[in-house]
């Protein structure tokens, strides 16, 4: 019995230290996520791990953004994407969904799924929201724009409604494109939805997951 009670008592600070570890993120999406058009350390990850860390909130953000991907295409790859260890996940799907004028039945059903696996995986999640562009016609963007407070609704996630908030339509924040957010417009993209990302991360901490 003191042995055992030696034991937890030699054990009971590198479990406390494991718990405060960085929290280990993955931001899975597509260009927006990936940083098309940048170097690698301005891409929206690389800058919320350097925000975070300025906070002094320990994590790691890994890049699983995918130039192109639409919702479909984000869950065939989920499995591999996000690896076992992973403690939260930053979901950024649909964009190229709504370029594309796919279906918005699709992509709410395969964000849907994606959301219920990483839930059955007790994995918390950050759901970044999207809007149609205006252009698609009043019904398109109705549909669309309905897809995310849905499935916020219908899940456990942490909602941040509109990835791009603050920055689309603001050429001083994007690239030439018009699509992609400049470093600046990044910038304005990880402070707005810092709030979020601190509550994702007090949930991997916490172990609410589902």
């Amino acid at each position: 019995m003191a042995a055992a009670v030696t034991i937890a008592f030699l054990l009971g600070p590198i479990a406390a230290r494991a718990a405060d570890g960085p929290v280990k993120i993955v931001a899975f999406g597509d260009s927006l996520t990936a940083g098309f058009g940048l170097p690698g350390d301005l891409a929206f990850p690389a800058k919320l791990a350097e925000a975070l860390k300025a906070k002094g909130i320990a994590a790691t953000v890994a890049n699983a953004g995918y130039s192109g991907d639409t919702s479909m295409g984000g869950l065939e790859r989920l499995d591999w994407s996000v690896p076992e260890g992973t403690q939260a996940v930053i979901v950024e799907l649909g964009a190229n969904d709504a370029l594309q004028g796919l279906d918005p039945a699709l992509t709410e059903k395969a964000i849907d799924t994606i959301l219920t696996r990483l839930q059955a995986r007790k994995i918390p999640v950050l759901l970044a929201g999207m809007k149609a562009p205006r252009n698609m016609g009043a019904d398109y963007v109705t549909a669309f724009d309905a897809i995310y407070p849905k499935l916020a609704a219908a899940h456990p996630v942490v909602f941040y409604p509109f990835f791009l908030d603050g920055v689309a339509a603001d050429a001083k924040l994007n690239q030439a494109d018009g699509m992609h957010p400049n470093p600046a417009g990044v910038d304005v993209i990880v402070a707005r939805m810092m709030p979020q990302v601190e509550e994702l991360i007090a949930r991997a901490r916490n172990g609410r997951g589902s």
